[in-house]
């Protein structure tokens, strides 16, 4: 062929005089690529094509997932550096503690056999989140008064009807309820409505221990575009909360933006209940009580010059050294390289002895503790 390259037949001689070469079983196969139509090139191409489900499987889509399931493959390497985000372990027990409290009032809700599971706790993208929501479902906003912010509770279809059911006298039956794709209607929503108020009272309850905080209801929304809190691209904490009643029940998402809680970011990274961050009164107490009972020296200080090194080397026997200081002058009183007071030189007795001129300047720290300190120490004499 012109230009130097080859034809199909002398690929295929040279495909097959490797295989001649190798023996064994692949030189029987010589015979099936000399009679083949089209190039063994092209037929290695067509072995190596992938079918749609394993492109979805490396990629890490699943056209028939919601957006809220573990991803893997290259989907997941570009979300997780969007939601990555720092741990809060006190708003695991936050919601632990929803959980038990919620349990009790939906029972006394519905009067009937509530179970509450927290299904998990993940970061998600606000955009992301709103685009999952299976429809048609009662997303319902409310604000965080003291954090002035807004959160989001998505409450399913499943278990709209199943409370409706429940509360309006329907009989427990164990084939699945079917959804409907219908509007909700005023009663429909409004039964939500309260149950969504006895979710945020138990979670008003729920942070008391950490922070105080009043979750007021704002509205309900039927569409998702409607219910936007934050931009789509912010990260969000998502919890999932399942309400099982028995043969029926249902899904509570809430979604509170990372916005909303940055006010108690410090507190909610506590590990555990009651851990301190700033000031600890056994801890300051102990350390008065060892403070004021440490020994120290103190250095009455008449005169204090800076000479240049040089003036220094150049001492010599006999030189002298003028102190510009007057006979009534003070002399400091130094604890290290901390100045306490001033004082009068004199004498008493057979010792050189300092009166305390001014009174000791105050304490950086507060002396209540210091106070406490010796009250401890006149109760243990």
């Amino acid at each position: 062929m012109a230009g130097g390259t080859q034809s199909d037949d002398d690929i295929a001689a040279e495909w097959e005089a490797a295989l001649s070469e190798q023996g064994g079983p692949a030189a029987a196969d010589s015979a099936d690529w000399n009679a083949s139509a089209e190039p063994p090139s092209a037929r290695k191409a067509v072995d190596r094509v992938l079918n749609q489900d394993e492109v979805d499987g490396l990629l890490g889509f699943d056209p028939n997932a919601l957006g809220l399931a573990d991803q893997s493959g290259i989907r997941a390497i570009i979300d997780s550096a969007l939601v990555s985000y720092e741990r809060l372990p006190m708003l695991e027990i936050v919601f632990d503690r929803l959980v038990r409290l919620l349990t009790t009032s939906l029972r006394n809700f519905t009067s009937d056999n509530v179970e509450v599971s927290l299904d998990g706790i993940k970061s998600v993208r606000f955009g992301d989140y709103l685009n999952s929501i299976p429809l048609p479902a009662i997303l319902s906003v409310f604000k965080a008064e003291q954090w002035d912010g807004f959160g989001l509770m998505t409450v399913d279809s499943a278990l709209t009807y199943s409370i409706i059911d429940v509360l309006l006298g329907g009989r427990n039956a164990s084939v699945k309820m079917k959804v409907e794709g219908r509007p909700y209607t005023t009663i429909e929503t409004s039964i939500v409505q309260r149950m969504v108020e006895v979710v945020l009272e138990d979670a008003e309850a729920a942070f008391r221990p950490v922070t105080p905080v009043s979750f007021s209801f704002d509205r309900l929304e039927t569409n998702p575009k409607f219910a936007t809190i934050t931009r789509p691209a912010n990260a969000a904490i998502l919890v999932t909360l399942r309400v099982d009643m028995e043969e029926r029940g249902g899904v509570i998402h809430i979604a509170i933006p990372y916005a909303t809680i940055e006010p108690i970011r410090d507190v909610l990274m506590q590990q555990f209940m009651g851990e301190k961050f700033g000031r600890d009164a056994t801890w300051e107490g102990h350390l008065a009580t060892e403070i004021w009972a440490a020994r120290t020296e103190v250095h009455a200080v008449l005169y204090d010059q800076r000479l240049p090194l040089k003036t220094i080397l150049d001492l010599d026997v006999g030189d002298t050294l003028m102190l510009d200081v007057k006979p009534d002058a003070l002399v400091e009183l130094r604890c290290g390289d901390e100045v306490l007071t001033h004082a009068r030189m004199g004498r008493s007795g057979e010792k050189v002895a300092i009166q305390i001129a001014a009174p000791l300047r105050p304490s950086r720290t507060t002396l209540a503790a210091f106070e406490a300190a010796g009250q401890i120490r006149k109760e243990a004499s």
